[in-house]
C-alpha cells in the first residue's frame, strides 16, 4: 500500500535512474553523486542545494534506522526531479500522508516525524511514503521555479551573529546544506573537537546565538569536559537552550546555545546535536573496539607470562603485578588450604605505602569484613562486591572444577570498574587459576619425580678401607621427569665390591620402571652368587621379555684387593662408554672393550677386561649425559672428558667427581638435556 499512488512526475525528456546501495556510511555521498549527475544532465542546477540536502537526510536516516540495503531512484524531467529512497526493513510504521509544500514560518508546527522529514516537509514541493511487502520508501518532489512552480527560499549572504537565511528569518537551503554536509576531517589526529566546533559555529550563526558550548563526558573518570565552544560565555540569568546528545553509555553530554527564542532555534539545535551524536557514537564504538583489542593483547600477554612460570609461589606473586595499576588500585590473591581456609598468598597496591594498611584490613574478621566477603565469593563461586574502606570486588579462582581461592581487586581511584574491565578481570582470574593449578600439578610431578629418582640411587656409598667411592648426579633440566641414569655399589658374596653404572633409554615413569627392574635383577642375581657374565645374560633376557622395547647400557666392575697395595678390577661393559683410567702419576686413558647393549638382541657379547689399580689410580665411570653435553653444535665429547680428568691425578675420589661435574655443567649455559652420572673408584691405599 502507499499513502499516494506515487510521486507525480512525467512528461517529455523524462530520465529515470535506479541504483542499489549498501547500508554503509558512504551511501549518502554515493546518493548525492547520483542526484548531482542527474540534475546536471537535466539542466536543473537551481535545484542542486535542496536536492542534495534532502537526499542526504533521507539516505542517512535510512542507513541509521533501517540498516538494510537502499534503492535510490532519481526521476528528472523538464519541470523538476523526484527522488525515492526505499529500504527493506520489516515491521510496522506510522502511516504518513502525502504532504504539500509547508509554508508556515514556524518550523515547530511541522509534524514531528523525525528531523529528516522535517526538512523534507519544509523544502520539497511535495513528498510522501510508499509501502511495499518488502519495505517502505520515502520520496520527495522539487519543482523548477517559474510560473507553475512553487516558490522556494533563496540563499542569502552569510552573516556572523545574525540568523542566516531569508529576510523573514527562515534558514536558507544553502546554509542548511552546508550545515548538513559538514563532516569531520578524516586525516586529522583528533577530528571530532574541530568538527564539533565547526558545527556549533554554523548553528550559532544560523540562529544568531551569542555563544554556545558542547559538553561531553566519555565515562573515563575525567568527568564532563568542554568539547567545543563558540562565542562568549553565557551571562548569568540568560535563558539557555540545552539539547542532550543522543549517545550511549558511558558517553553523555549536551549542546548549549545562548540564543534568543525563535521558531528555528530548537529544531536546528536538535538537528546539530543529532549529527554530532552520530559521529560521537562512531567515536565511542571505535574507542570501544580499540579498547577491546588492547584488552585482548593484554590477556594474551598475561597468559604467556603466567604460562612461563611453573613455580606456584612465583605464579601467585605475578598475578597482582599484572592487575595493578591497569585494572585496579590494589589486588590480593588468597588461596585455599586443605581445610578450606583462605590465606593471603600475594598482594600489591599502586601506592606501596598503603600495603601495611591493606594487609591489616585483609586480616580483619567479622560479618562485614573483607575476609567474610572473600569466603562468600569462594563458597558461592560468584563475584562479590567489597565495601569500604578498600572498595572493589572479588572473583573466585576456579580451575578444572577445583576452588583454589579468590582474586580481590580494588576500584580505580577516580571511577568504578566498567563492564569491560570486569569481564577482563574475570578472564584474568580464570587464566590465573589455571596457571596456579598447572604450577601445582607440576610441583607435584616434580616431587614425585625427585622421590622416584632418589629411590633409584643409593642414599650413601659404602665406606671401604683402601677403596674410595664418590658419585655425582645431575638430573635433566626438566626436573619433573625421571631420568634413566643410575649407579650403585654393592657387596658380592665372595667379599668383592661391585660397581654398577647404567643408562636406560628414554625418560619418565616407564624408564624409571625399567631402571628399577635392572637394579633389582642385578641385586638378586649377584646376591645368589651368579657370575657377572651370567648376570648380564639373564638381565638381557629379562629386558627382552619385560623391557617394553627399552634397552640399557651397563658397566659392571668387581673390585677386590690384589697383590700388595693394588686393586684387581674385573670390568664388564654391555654397550656402555669405556671408563677413564686416571693414573696416580699423571695421564688418563680409556680402558675396556665395548659389548652389546641389553634388551636389543636375544644373545649378547660382553668382553671382560682385567685391570690393576695402583695406589692413587682411579677409574672414572660416566653416562652419555657427560659426553653428549651440547654447546650449540659442539659436544663435550670423550676427548674433552679425558683432558679434563688428566690434571686431577692425585686428588681424592670426591674431588675428581666434583671437578668433572663442574667442568661438564660449565661447558654450556643451557640446562642439561640428559641426566649426568659420574662415579669414581679410587685406590686409596696410602
Amino acid at each position: 500500500m502507499s499513502a499516494e499512488a506515487g510521486p507525480a512526475s512525467g512528461g517529455a525528456d523524462e530520465r529515470v535512474r535506479r541504483v542499489r546501495l549498501p547500508a554503509d556510511r558512504r551511501t549518502p555521498a554515493a546518493a548525492r553523486a547520483l542526484v548531482r549527475t542527474m540534475l546536471l544532465e537535466a539542466r536543473l542546477p537551481e535545484l542542486l542545494n535542496e536536492a542534495l540536502l534532502l537526499t542526504t537526510e533521507l539516505t542517512t536516516n535510512a542507513v541509521e534506522h533501517a540498516r538494510t540495503e537502499l534503492d535510490i531512484e532519481v526521476d528528472t524531467d523538464r519541470n523538476g526531479l523526484t527522488v525515492t529512497v526505499t529500504d527493506f526493513a520489516s515491521g510496522s510504521v506510522d502511516e504518513l500522508i502525502v504532504g504539500v509544500r509547508n509554508t508556515t514560518s514556524d518550523i515547530t508546527e511541522v509534524a514531528a516525524r523525525g528531523r529528516g522529514l522535517l526538512l523534507v516537509d519544509h523544502f520539497s514541493s511535495r513528498w510522501g511514503t510508499t509501502y511495499l511487502p518488502t519495505g517502505k520508501g520515502v520520496w520527495f518532489r522539487l519543482d523548477r521555479p517559474g510560473p507553475g512552480g512553487s516558490a522556494r527560499p533563496s540563499a542569502g549572504p552569510l552573516r556572523v551573529a545574525e540568523p542566516e537565511g531569508n529576510g523573514d528569518g527562515t534558514p536558507s537551503a544553502a546554509a542548511m546544506s552546508e550545515l548538513m554536509q559538514l563532516t569531520p576531517d578524516a586525516y586529522a589526529d583528533e577530528p571530532l573537537p574541530e568538527f564539533a566546533t565547526g558545527l556549533l559555529t554554523r548553528v550559532a550563526e544560523m540562529v544568531g546565538a551569542a555563544g554556545g558550548t558542547v559538553r561531553l563526558d566519555r565515562g573515563d573518570g575525567l568527568g564532563t569536559q568542554v568539547f567545543a565552544r563558540y562565542g562568549r560565555p553565557a551571562r548569568e540569568g540568560n535563558e539557555l537552550l540545552r539539547v542532550p546528545l543522543a549517545v550511549h553509555r558511558p558517553y553523555s553530554g549536551e549542546l548549549e546555545l545562548d540564543a534568543a527564542p525563535s521558531a528555528y532555534a530548537r529544531p536546528l539545535a536538535v538537528l546539530a546535536a543529532e549529527r554530532l551524536s552520530l559521529h560521537l557514537e562512531n567515536d565511542r564504538l571505535r574507542r570501544a573496539d580499540v579498547r577491546r583489542s588492547t584488552w585482548l593483547t593484554f590477556l594474551a600477554e598475561a597468559s604467556e607470562l603466567l604460562a612461563q612460570s611453573l613455580d606456584v609461589e612465583l605464579t601467585m606473586a605475578l598475578i597482582p603485578q599484572l592487575v595493578v595499576p591497569r585494572l585496579g588500585q590494589w589486588c590480593a590473591v588468597h588461596t585455599t588450604d586443605e581445610w578450606g581456609r583462605l590465606r593471603l598468598a600475594a598482594s600489591s597496591h599502586a601506592d606501596e605505602a598503603m600495603l601495611p594498611q591493606l594487609h591489616r584490613i585483609l586480616q580483619e574478621t567479622g560479618q562485614d569484613s573483607i575476609q567474610s566477603r572473600l569466603r562468600e565469593a569462594s563458597r558461592n563461586a560468584a563475584q562479590v562486591p567489597l565495601g569500604g574502606p578498600m572498595e572493589g570486588f572479588a572473583v573466585p579462582l576456579i580451575a578444572r572444577g577445583q576452588r583454589l581461592g579468590t582474586l580481590a581487586v580494588g576500584r580505580h581511584q577516580r571511577h568504578r570498574h566498567d563492564p569491560d574491565e570486569v569481564s577482563v578481570l574475570e578472564d584474568v582470574a580464570r587464566r590465573a587459576a589455571l596457571a596456579i593449578e598447572n604450577a601445582r600439578i607440576h610441583a607435584e610431578r616434580r616431587r614425585v619425580a625427585q622421590t622416584l629418582q632418589q629411590s633409584l640411587l643409593p642414599p650413601v656409598l659404602p665406606v671401604v678401607e683402601g677403596i674410595g667411592f664418590a658419585a655425582e648426579y645431575v638430573p635433566t633440566g626438566d626436573d619433573a621427569e625421571v631420568g634413566g641414569d643410575f649407579y650403585d655399589v654393592l657387596p658380592l658374596p665372595d667379599g668383592r665390591w661391585l660397581v654398577v653404572v647404567g643408562d636406560v633409554s628414554g625418560k619418565g615413569v616407564q624408564a624409571a620402571a625399567v631402571t628399577g627392574l635392572v637394579r633389582d635383577v642385578i641385586r638378586v642375581l649377584v646376591g645368589d652368587g651368579k657370575p657377572l657374565p651370567e648376570v648380564l645374560g639373564r638381565l638381557n633376557e629379562t629386558l627382552v621379555e619385560r623391557g617394553g622395547g627399552r634397552y640399557c647400557t651397563l658397566a659392571l666392575a668387581a673390585v677386590a684387593p690384589g697383590d700388595g697395595d693394588q686393586l684387581d678390577v674385573s670390568l664388564h661393559l654391555a654397550g656402555h662408554d669405556r671408563p677413564v683410567l686416571l693414573h696416580g702419576g699423571g695421564g688418563a686413558t680409556f680402558v675396556g672393550a665395548g659389548g652389546t647393549a641389553l634388551g636389543l638382541l636375544d644373545t649378547i657379547t660382553t668382553p671382560t677386561a682385567e685391570l690393576t689399580l695402583k695406589p692413587g689410580d682411579a677409574l672414572i665411570f660416566y653416562t652419555d649425559g657427560v659426553t653428549e653435553r651440547r654447546r650449540g653444535r659442539e659436544l663435550f665429547g670423550t676427548d674433552r672428558l679425558r683432558e679434563s680428568a688428566a690434571p686431577l691425578a692425585g686428588y681424592s675420589a670426591d674431588v675428581v667427581a666434583a671437578r668433572l661435574r663442574a667442568a661438564t655443567i660449565a661447558f654450556s649455559v643451557e640446562p642439561p638435556r640428559d641426566d649426568i652420572a659420574i662415579l669414581v673408584l679410587r685406590n686409596d691405599t696410602p
